[in-house]
């Protein structure tokens, strides 16, 4: 049990850039995936395909697409932020503000032309996992198929889990799964136009350790038993 538990602590999101000279091994990717292929889904669809990436020609064509960032999203990630590790340390969850540039964490400022866009839409990695499922399938009475949604995270997460037990880097990357950007994604890995790009997936070996604050509530702060609010004292 430790051992789960430790791996579960360590899981991080790293988004520096990755070592170039340091590929993914194949038998690493195997079993990367085979963590995937035992998550949980429900009514066991396994309704989800994954395309690996490893060739540098496509990961230069995919990192080439411009994929800006919604102001939908700098409008609704301003109230999760912190703009110190005492704040962060205090609120338990967020994250903190200094990693985005001036107008993504001061309401009223407006953008410098470019700014908080990178020249690339992600940084360097030397694999890249492109989660896809379909959506004109869903799980039995699950509207809005909330149930296959719950099955897509189980299976992130088993990914996840899998590549920090080899010590793989692991980052999430939201913005290519919208458009017009997932068009282009889909165009260049010939994806079929019923599926949806959930997100892609950075793995590889940071070229230096990640420094970000990483909090968590107390069990005793999300903890109820028998009863809402009886924590159990």
């Amino acid at each position: 049990m430790q051992d789960i538990l430790k791996v579960i602590q360590e899981r991080h999101s790293t988004r520096m850039p990755y070592d170039p000279q340091r590929p993914i091994s194949r038998a690493d990717l195997t079993q990367i995936l085979e963590a995937a292929r035992w998550a949980p889904t429900a009514h066991n669809m396994q309704n989800f395909e994954i395309v690996v990436v490893d060739d540098k020609v496509i990961l230069d064509e995919i990192a080439a697409i411009h994929s800006p960032v919604s102001p939908e999203f700098i409008r609704e990630n301003y109230p999760l932020l912190s703009f110190s590790e005492a704040e962060l340390r205090q609120k338990k969850v967020g994250i903190l503000g200094n990693m985005f540039p001036p107008s993504w964490r001061t309401p009223g400022v407006k953008p410098e032309p470019g700014e908080g866009q990178p020249a690339r839409s992600f940084p360097v990695c030397p694999a890249l996992l492109v989660l896809l499922y379909d959506p004109s399938k869903r799980a039995p009475a699950s509207g809005g198929d909330f149930l296959g949604h719950i099955s897509l995270g189980c299976m992130v997460e088993n990914l996840w889990l899998a590549a920090t037990a080899l010590g793989i880097d692991f980052h999430v990357v939201s913005p290519l799964a919208n458009e017009p950007a997932a068009g282009e994604v889909k165009r260049i890995l010939g994806i079929p136009a019923g599926m949806k790009i959930v997100f892609t997936v950075r793995l590889g070996y940071a070229i230096s350790a990640p420094q970000a604050l990483r909090v968590r509530r107390e069990i005793s702060d999300f903890s109820h038993f028998n009863h809402f609010g009886n924590k159990g004292n």
